[in-house]
């Protein structure tokens, strides 16, 4: 996966938009205004995805790639790195799993309108 190829997969899901609110390296993705993607547009190595803890702590023990989250809440968040054996289609399934975690959080009407 190269970078354009994760911006692509994450703008086409309902509601995502992109910004670059901490500095003109760091491609943030949201959904409704919430953060469930980020990477380093200068060295797409990794990215951080949102986690359920539970899940987070299992994918950290099982594979290499995984680490707590970069400068993020170390509970909820994930680094995922992209140098190792993880398959594209592995790391799409955990994107999904962060836009999905975001969406849950989100009060009825705001999931509403995602679908219009």
């Amino acid at each position: 996966m190269n970078i354009e190829e994760f911006r692509d997969f994450c703008l086409a899901k309902e509601g995502t938009d992109e910004g670059m609110p901490f500095d003109d390296q760091v491609l943030v993705l949201k959904v409704a205004g919430k953060m469930f993607a980020l990477t380093n547009i200068d060295n797409f190595e990794s990215i951080n995805l949102k986690c359920d803890p539970v899940l987070a702590l299992e994918l950290r023990e099982n594979y290499s790639e995984v680490r707590p989250g970069w400068h993020m809440n170390k509970k909820h968040w994930n680094t995922v790195s992209l140098q190792g054996k993880l398959s594209d289609e592995q790391v799409y399934e955990w994107i999904d799993h962060s836009y999905e975690m975001v969406v849950q959080s989100l009060n009825g009407q705001e999931r509403e309108k995602l679908k219009n």
